[in-house]
């Protein structure tokens, strides 16, 4: 594990620092658990972003939503 120093606003270590008295994990918890959602969201934007110029200069292509439900032989829940 890696250990990594931040400085953050008063306002924001103290409501920090309340949360995690009030439910008994660490700040360390709830900073690490912030950084992964946030990492998460970071990341499925570099994809979507990445699909998309890669569909806008023609090194993809887009599939019909009919024809996944009739390849896969799926239900169409519309």
């Amino acid at each position: 594990m890696k250990t990594l120093s931040i400085c953050l606003p008063d306002e924001i270590a103290e409501r920090l620092q309340k949360l995690a008295k009030a439910t008994g994990k660490t700040n360390a918890h709830y900073v690490a658990e912030v950084i992964c959602e946030y990492l998460e969201d970071l990341e499925d934007a570099y994809v979507a972003e990445t699909r998309w110029r890669d569909l806008q200069e023609g090194r993809s292509s887009t599939v019909a939503l009919e024809e996944i439900i009739d390849k896969f032989k799926l239900e169409d829940k519309n």
